[in-house]
């Protein structure tokens, strides 16, 4: 029974072959193959399926299915030149050429075999001429590399010639093959940076999505060579490095591009071992005093990138787990790093931020309170575990620890605020006579009254301290902290008016000194970031916003340290929440005017606008930061390293540009100073809010800017997808409509965008603002459709049978709207200008369509008049029945009297049109000339 069935699935699966439903051959013939032992079925299944899997493109499981054949009848022809040709695609020349030569010693006067076979011998030997050029190039370039005598430009060329090399598949495989890596280590051997340096790019570019390859190498090089090479003091081998071993990660983490099969498969082991090596190296490195403040920066960078998961959908997060069970401790001690102390690690200005960073990414990428009770333990057991009465430097390490963590997940930082004996500590170190211990307890005052409840308490216990150091100290490094710590608990009360924690003119006077401090360029960088952040509490006070707009030096002053090179890149986020401030580009809450009643009337308390912060205050301030220069300071912030950009500093800077981009006479000086340019990245990366904010901006440039001067080159496509994103239901009016704006004048550009915007399957959308009931949006989006009906894959859409796209152009174009009316005519012209059977349907879906065709043709509005008589002229000369209507009804009349007309300037097209409607007639002889 079951043999007489699979003979049966055999012979529908040949059925389904002939009608080319392949996918139905395959499961037939694979179902047959369960049911049959007789050996000589099993072969001719395996043939058949392996030329499903040819038709398919499924070359391996071809490949394989031919091979089972083979083995049954090693004298199968069909089945050795299937195998063949799926070899061929593979690439696997050599074993394609064997198969399709034993094909012709069978069938010697098969003319397909002797074709292939000489197409095969044509190929390899192009491939083998590639290899041999290549195993030469490269052995030149390490004879160049490797000779201490070489001339330096040569040396350069070499070097350079190798990278691009390491880069290419088969470039990669033939150093890997010659010996390359031991080759690529005597270079790192040399300690000649330049040489070091293309042997590391080298190895990157051969790691790249090639996990067997990747493996050998990481065994070959080792690891902890690898780890000691990115923690030398030399930032760019240090970053190099850092590239190498995210290459190494990404490949053994299975981003893996080529297809394994055999023995290559073979060569691929449990990478999961090596992953979790290499996570230890990283981890180890931040406490070892052998490794520089760069190479720390760089292993905090992996493990930020790494171990926290990407998409929290994904169920495992073994690896956030697992680090915080074995390096949490670590990360803590580099946070809790005093550089005064003589204890301290090597550092740069950015590592402990980039530790608290990596912190707070390990603590939201818990999944359970278990999880977060535990972490928060090791933090505690850790801080407690440093006081000690004895030894005051372990006391400092412990508040900065604390520090640190306040920077990173507040609500965690906030709770051991609360631990016994934390507060006491600071405010026994603001009392300390060591500078060092007055520094570090400020800033930890500084992070701790991030929120009012916190900040009540510390306003009640800490601002006579802060006051009495701020007097006392003569460093100016804890002055201006201090007075940064007296501007935050000053602004307490953020933008209400009514709640201000200081006298009448408390804040301004902390704001001048900050500006003041700001400007002195004597003063070291990172001492004239706290001004900023300073200014940065301060600006929620609109008196203090509009003195410090109007002071340009200052301005000046935070712009260039926002755009300076210097490693110490944390300031943007003050900068940002400074601009945030000066532009009112904040979330504010809708006042409901009957709420406020209420709340009067029950006594609560009501939140007060300052009168600085109305829109002419806000525009002004706007004038001024544009003529400042911010623009050119926002697009340096927006190019800073990714660690220190977070999403919620982009979410500002897009904030930022949304606010600057208000007034439509700005934007202009915006795309001019590359505004445009840096609003892209900011529209496809960071939080929600920031990416429709960024998007809402970019579309106000690209409703009113030349798209080719704003976002030059290639740039212009990636515009498209952010406004695409704007076009939701859930988006507000103003959006869709500038989305929609943008997107008509990027589609008047090209085809090309027209095609992108089609792609990113914006034509639903723009077809459902067509029917909105508002005005405006149903115009934006009629004139968006006008330049897209220009596409033809657009009016294949509109071709298609069972939808109603030509009925609303044709019903819009009768609408009382002007501009609607404009625009659904442009469309109708062109769409019955493309196609005949347009101009068919048309007079099909709808019984007002000659109605509608009369009273565009009698239009007050020359340009919707001439659009209307476009197509009428379309329709006549799509066919002599369909012309014929035409001339039975009014249309004769009305196109006799505008032909008539004599032409003055304004009206020579209506008239010129007119007149070849009417000549058309005459062509069919409907009409004849007057003589």
């Amino acid at each position: 029974m079951a043999e007489a069935e699979a003979v049966q699935l055999k012979e529908a699966g040949n059925r389904h072959f002939q009608l080319q439903d392949y996918k139905a051959a395959t499961e037939s013939y694979s179902q047959a193959l369960k049911l049959t032992k007789d050996k000589a079925l099993q072969a001719t299944l395996y043939r058949n399926r392996a030329a499903c899997g040819l038709k398919t493109e499924s070359y391996v499981q071809a490949a394989s299915d031919a091979s089972r054949a083979i083995d049954i009848n090693s004298s199968d022809i069909k089945a050795l030149y299937r195998r063949c040709q799926a070899l061929e695609h593979l690439g696997k020349l050599d074993q394609a050429f064997k198969d399709v030569q034993r094909c012709a010693t069978l069938e010697p006067r098969n003319q397909n075999f002797q074709e292939t076979l000489r197409r095969l011998n044509t190929s390899i030997q192009e491939k083998l001429l590639v290899q041999f050029s290549t195993d030469s190039r490269v052995q030149k370039m390490f004879d160049i590399l490797l000779d201490p005598s070489s001339e330096a430009d040569k040396l350069e060329k070499a070097a350079n010639n190798l990278i691009v090399l390491g880069r290419e598949e088969a470039g990669a495989e033939r150093i890997f093959q010659n010996n390359g890596v031991a080759l690529l280590l005597q270079l790192v051997d040399t300690k000649r940076p330049e040489l070091m340096l293309a042997a590391v790019r080298t190895l990157s570019g051969m790691c790249s999505g090639h996990r067997a390859r990747t493996t050998a190498i990481l065994h070959a090089v080792r690891i902890d060579r690898i780890c000691s090479l990115m923690a030398v003091e030399n930032e760019e081998m240090s970053l190099a490095v850092c590239n190498l071993l995210q290459a190494i990660i990404d490949a053994l983490s299975g981003e893996d591009k080529r297809e394994h099969r055999g023995k290559e498969e073979a060569v691929v082991l449990d990478t999961k071992k090596d992953l979790k090596q290499i996570t230890n190296h990283l981890l180890d490195m931040l406490v070892s005093k052998k490794v520089s403040g760069q190479g720390r920066d760089q292993a905090l960078n992996l493990l930020n990138k790494n171990v926290p998961r990407k998409d929290l959908s994904i169920h495992d997060n073994s690896r956030t787990i697992y680090v915080v069970d074995n390096g949490l401790r670590k990360i803590l001690k580099v946070v809790g790093q005093v550089p005064d102390l003589p204890s301290c690690l090597p550092l740069t200005d950015n590592t402990r931020m980039l530790a608290s960073i990596l912190i707070n990414k390990l603590y939201d990428d818990l999944r359970c309170d278990p999880e977060r009770d535990h972490f928060r333990k090791i933090c505690e057991e850790y801080i407690t575990g440093k006081f000690d009465p004895q030894d005051m430097d372990k006391n400092v390490i412990a508040i900065q620890t604390v520090s640190g963590i306040l920077q990173g997940p507040f609500d965690l930082g906030n709770q051991l605020l609360g631990l016994k004996g934390v507060m006491e500590m600071m405010v026994a170190l603001c009392g300390s006579e060591r500078e060092t211990d007055q520094l570090v307890a400020v800033e930890a005052l500084i992070h701790a009254s991030t929120k009012l409840s916190r900040a009540t308490f510390i306003i009640t216990n800490g601002v006579s301290m802060l006051k009495e150091i701020y007097k006392t100290t003569k460093n100016e490094k804890i002055k201006i902290r201090t007075l940064v710590g007296l501007c935050k608990l000053g602004s307490a009360g953020g933008t209400d008016y009514a709640l201000r924690q200081f006298a009448e003119g408390s804040t301004e006077k902390l704001a001048k000194q900050c500006r003041k401090w700001l400007c002195n360029t004597a003063i070291d960088t990172r001492t004239r970031r706290w001004a900023v952040e300073g200014l940065a509490y301060l600006t929620l006070d609109a008196d203090v916003k509009d003195d410090f707009v109007q002071d340009i030096p200052a301005l000046q002053a935070m712009f260039e340290l926002a755009k300076a090179s210097t490693p110490d890149k944390t300031i943007l986020y003050s900068v940002a929440t400074t601009l945030v401030n000066c532009t009112n580009s904040y979330d504010v809450k809708e006042v409901i005017p009957e709420l406020v009643q209420l709340a009067k009337f029950s006594k609560q308390h009501v939140p007060e606008e300052h009168p600085k912060d109305k829109k002419d205050f806000v525009d002004m301030r706007v004038k001024r930061l544009l003529k400042a220069g911010v623009i050119s300071a926002l697009a340096c912030m927006v190019k800073a390293d990714n660690a220190i950009l977070t999403d919620q500093t982009k979410e500002l800077l897009a904030r930022v540009f949304l606010a600057l981009c208000d007034n439509p006479k700005d934007r202009g000086t915006i795309v001019a100073q590359g505004g445009g340019k840096a609003l892209i990245p900011l529209a496809l990366e960071g939080t929600d809010v920031g990416k429709v904010k960024a998007a809402h901006a970019l579309a106000k440039i690209a409703a009113v800017s030349n798209p080719d001067i704003a976002f030059p080159g290639e740039r212009v496509y990636e515009v498209v997808r952010p406004l695409v994103r704007l076009l939701d239901t859930q988006r507000d009016g103003i959006q869709n409509y500038e989305a929609l704006l943008g997107l008509t004048n990027l589609s008047g550009r090209s085809d090309k965008l027209r095609q992108k915007i089609f792609k990113e399957k914006a034509l639903p959308d723009i077809e459902n603002y067509m029917f909105e009931n508002h005005d405006q949006l149903r115009q934006a989006a009629t004139e968006c459709m006008c330049n897209m009906v220009v596409n033809k894959e657009v009016q294949e859409r509109f071709l298609a049978d069972g939808n109603d796209r030509l009925k609303l152009v044709v019903l819009l174009c009768g609408e009382d709207d002007d501009k609607v009316q404009n625009a659904a005519a442009g469309a109708l012209a062109m769409l019955t200008a493309a196609h005949k059977k347009l101009c068919f349907k048309m007079t099909q879906v709808t019984t007002q369509w000659l109605e509608i065709l009369q009273r565009l043709c009698l239009h007050d509005r020359l340009s919707v008049q001439h659009r209307g008589l476009v197509i009428a002229y379309n329709l006549l000369a799509a066919d002599a029945e369909l012309a014929k209507k035409l001339v039975e009804s009014e249309l004769l009349e009305i196109l006799t009297v505008v032909g008539k007309q004599e032409p003055d300037e304004k009206k020579a097209a209506v008239v010129q049109t007119a007149r070849e409607c009417l000549i058309k007639c005459m062509d069919y002889g409907f009409i004849k000339p007057v003589s």
